[in-house]
C-alpha cells in the first residue's frame, strides 16, 4: 500500500501543480471587479498540492508495509459488479432516461449488492433520482436524457 500511496501522491502533486500553473497561464487571477477566472482553480490546485504532499510524505516516512493494495477476491467481485452496473447505466441512459436509469442503478447496488431491505432501497433510490432531477432539470436547467416512458 505504501508504494501505491507514493505513486498516487507524486501523481496528484504533479497534477495539482500543473492545474494551478495552467490556470494562471491561461486566465486572469484578478480582474477589475475582484477575483478573476483563475482565482478558484489556482487555490484548488494549491490545496490539492498540500494534500498530495501530505500523502507523499506520510508514505515516504512509513516503516511498515501497510495493507495490501488490491482488495481480496470478494472485494474484486464487488468492484466488477459496480463497474458493470455503471457501464450498463451509461449504455441505457438515453433509452431509459436519467430518472429511471438512476433508480434501477441504485436498486441494483443497494438491494442486490448490499442486501438492504426494500423499503430503504426504494426510499434512497427514489429520493436520489428525484433530487437529481430537481437540481439539474429545474434549478440548473440542464437538459437530462428523457427515456421511452417520458421522464
Amino acid at each position: 500500500m505504501r508504494r501505491a500511496d507514493r505513486i498516487a501522491g507524486a501523481a496528484l502533486l504533479a497534477l495539482a501543480v500543473s492545474f494551478s500553473t495552467v490556470a494562471l497561464k491561461n486566465y486572469a487571477y484578478w480582474g477589475p471587479n475582484g477575483p478573476g477566472p483563475a482565482f478558484l482553480p489556482f487555490w484548488l490546485g494549491v490545496v490539492m498540492a498540500l494534500l498530495a504532499t501530505t500523502l507523499l510524505v506520510g508514505a515516504l516516512r512509513a516503516t511498515e508495509p501497510g495493507e495490501a493494495w488490491l482488495p481480496d477476491r470478494e472485494g474484486q467481485r464487488r468492484l466488477l459488479l459496480v463497474l458493470g452496473a455503471t457501464i450498463a447505466m451509461v449504455a441505457l441512459l438515453n433509452l431509459l432516461g436519467t430518472v429511471l436509469a438512476t433508480v434501477l442503478f441504485l436498486v441494483g447496488l443497494i438491494r442486490f449488492l448490499d442486501r438492504h431491505p426494500w423499503r430503504l432501497t426504494l426510499t434512497v433510490a427514489l429520493s436520489v433520482a428525484g433530487f437529481n432531477f430537481l437540481v439539474f432539470s429545474h434549478w440548473l436547467r440542464v437538459p437530462l436524457p428523457v427515456g421511452i416512458l417520458g421522464f
